[in-house]
């Protein structure tokens, strides 16, 4: 994947820095789900600009680690050579699961914004929270729920029309036995 030039505008709040990243990953989560893979986006920030960008491929890559944030932090450590990817902000639309979290600070990973919870596997405060726990040897600080209706939207738009394809699916295959 090339890697194109992005950065926010000058003057921004860090409120709005964080929106404008989120917006980011949020259009890459859109990417995934134009894919057929669970729509989460991911990008890595360092110092305002853009170190990596990706999006959920483990459908299409039949790979159960190759969640938006895992794509991430693989990207960013190859660009900056270095697997520490310390002074960087990873934003993602989903709270990470306890894989990525825990890869999360492996890699010490200064920062973590996020929209959505994830209820069921949130590993950043919904039911586990890795990133802040004091028996491990790095914390990460987290901002939770940047544009997170829109996040949870995307996210619960694309389980209702895979549930209502698989009831369709279903009902055809029953009627033609």
């Amino acid at each position: 994947m090339e890697q194109i030039k992005i950065s926010p505008p000058l003057g921004l709040t860090p409120l709005e820095i964080d929106v404008f990243w989120m917006q980011h990953a949020y259009m890459l989560a859109n990417r995934a789900a134009q894919q057929g893979e669970v729509p989460v986006g991911a990008v890595l920030v360092v110092d305002n600009q853009l170190i990596a960008e990706g999006w959920n491929r483990s459908i299409q890559n039949h790979d159960p680690t190759a969640h938006a944030e895992m794509m991430v932090l693989k990207r960013g450590g190859e660009k900056i050579k270095n697997y520490r990817l310390v002074d960087t902000t990873l934003y993602v639309t989903l709270e990470p699961c306890p894989m990525c979290a825990g890869a999360m600070v492996h890699a010490r990973v200064k920062r973590l914004v996020y929209g959505a919870f994830d209820f069921k596997t949130g590993a950043v405060g919904s039911v586990f929270n890795l990133v802040e726990d004091s028996r491990l040897n790095h914390r990460v600080q987290v901002e939770a729920g940047i544009l997170e209706h829109e996040c949870s939207q995307q996210i619960s738009a694309f389980f209702k029309a895979r549930r209502k394809a698989h009831k369709t699916n279903k009902a055809l295959a029953k009627k033609k036995s």
